[in-house]
């Protein structure tokens, strides 16, 4: 028989997965969940300091609870910020896991207290230089739960009885490091994504091919995943979905990643889909320029990488086959193409990113063989928040923006409720400015409804957006995807940006 241990997330007890248990228990499992000290019950009270290694002592006191006999099967399943806990606990016990599930949540590091893993990019400012552990973190109001994640599916009387039952989150369980001895490294693994609250599997393996080797585990055949069309608290929004895929993670089913292939390189390091001309390239800092073949200024367009981006990963964007091919073009057509890395390495870093692109720009526009009254922008990918900054405010020289498979509103799971950079705003205030906009028909269902939600609010104000579409690419496809079709997108974004930075003068 299997037997669940169910441990709930940040604020909330053993009430929020009173369905789920009952399905689970119709379809013949044994189901246990934990009372987690300081959180479930009397004891919220009653509990003096309460840090992490207490929610861990508390899953493992469930797990010596559970019988040792031969056919009883642990499934340890973390929801949220009981991840940390659930995966402290296995590590010591990790005999007894059959496996553990990670419920729309993180990957627990040595080390690394919770506090990193939780969304909301402000609170983690906050408090990562408290001194204290001894204080609580007030649980959210009604309309305070999606700055912790999407409440998408979750039924209007759920929410109120979530916010009901609420308890204050003592500051100990996200501020004290998780130990590990790596004893729980062979345990198999299933992670359930909630896509409506911005994760994939697609996005998961798009992120494993860019090479960040602590995603590398992920392909492992012990590791598999199920998505789940709902919001952060699937408990709550589709228990019956949710008990169907923990009996099938339970019995070793779900999809498995592709692994890297070393030999070939990730898709993002593969040649430019075009052929692009030898052109000087001078190295500035963390700018290049790519230099036409001029004796007069010329217009400039520079390139901003996406991201998230590891610091360590490398080659860094800048080298990356991609940018450089479209940076090569531009000076072969007669532009100076920009190239920069930016500091864009964790989901609170937008802010110091978009600091870095305005001061490329600004060197961009002091060169002498820049005309600094062209200048075009373009941004790729996650990069396309601090496309916010340009519409905003567009300023005079700013003769184009464009952006290529855009992410153009963060992610519900990103914790940038209360960010500045939201370009769905911003285009309000871009006036006449042009902004060409090259739409994969393959991107990520998340990504592609923040296209979606941009493109909308344009069409209201009457803003001039170029939709260029590649019915058949997908995110990244100027290295993956090697047709005619991507070809055409590319040549007609390439010409079309350049005919709005020249603006009738002669290339």
């Amino acid at each position: 028989m299997t037997a669940f241990i169910l441990v709930s997330g940040m604020f909330t007890g053993t009430h929020i997965w009173q369905d789920t248990v009952a399905h689970l228990t119709a379809a013949g499992a044994e189901v246990h969940t934990v009372a987690l000290t300081g959180l479930d019950g009397p004891r919220a009270a009653a509990a003096p300091r309460v840090d992490l290694e207490t929610h861990i002592a508390d899953v493992l006191a469930v797990i010596d609870s559970v019988g040792a006999a031969g056919d009883r099967r642990i499934v340890l399943v973390g929801h949220d910020y009981g991840i940390h806990p659930a995966v402290g606990a296995a590590d010591r016990r990790a005999e007894r896991i059959e496996r553990i599930v990670y419920l729309d949540s993180g990957l627990p590091r040595d080390g690394v207290p919770a506090l990193a893993a939780v969304p909301d990019q402000s609170l983690r400012e906050r408090l990562a230089g408290a001194d204290g552990a001894d204080g609580v973190l007030p649980p959210p109001a009604l309309d305070e739960w999606s700055r912790w994640g999407s409440t998408a599916g979750v039924p209007d009387a759920a929410l109120d009885r979530l916010t009901a039952l609420a308890a204050p989150q003592p500051l100990g369980t996200l501020l004290q490091p998780l130990r590990l001895t790596g004893a729980v490294e062979p345990v198999p693994t299933t992670g359930v994504l909630c896509t409506g609250n911005g994760t994939s599997i697609e996005l998961v393996q798009m992120l494993v091919r860019l090479g960040d080797p602590a995603l590398r585990p992920l392909t492992d055949p012990r590791v598999t995943f199920f998505e789940l069309p709902t919001g952060h608290w699937p408990m709550l929004s589709c228990p019956a979905e949710l008990t169907d895929v923990l009996l099938r993670a339970a019995a070793g089913e779900g999809h498995r990643l592709e692994p890297v292939d070393d030999a070939a390189g990730p898709g993002h390091l593969q040649p430019f889909l075009m052929d692009v001309p030898d052109v000087p390239r001078e190295r500035h800092g963390n700018v290049d320029f790519y230099l036409p073949d001029a004796d007069q200024p010329r217009p400039a367009v520079v390139f901003v990488h996406g991201g998230p981006v590891p610091a360590d990963a490398r080659p860094t964007p800048r080298d990356w086959p991609g940018l450089t091919g479209y940076a090569r073009r531009v000076a072969g057509d007669g532009a100076v193409g920009v190239l920069l890395d930016h500091r864009l390495h964790d989901l609170g870093d937008y802010e110091r990113a978009a600091a870095d692109v305005a001061a490329a720009v600004e060197l961009a526009r002091a060169d002498p063989r820049v005309d600094q009254d062209r200048i075009a922008l373009w941004f790729f990918s996650g990069g396309g928040l601090i496309t916010a900054d340009w519409l905003d405010t567009p300023p005079a020289w700013l003769r184009c923006l464009a952006a290529t498979y855009p992410v153009l509103a963060p992610l519900p799971n990103w914790g940038l409720s209360e960010t500045r950079l939201r370009p769905a705003r911003a285009v309000a205030n871009a006036g006449d400015l042009p902004v060409v906009l090259t739409r994969v028909g393959r991107e990520m269902p998340e990504i592609a409804a923040t296209v979606e939600e941009f493109l909308a609010a344009a069409k209201d104000c009457g803003a001039d957006v170029e939709v260029i579409d590649v019915p058949n690419g997908h995110h990244g496809f100027e290295t993956i995807d090697v047709t005619d079709e991507s070809r055409a997108a590319v040549r007609h974004a390439l010409r079309t940006v350049l005919d709005h930075a020249f603006d009738g003068h002669a290339r």
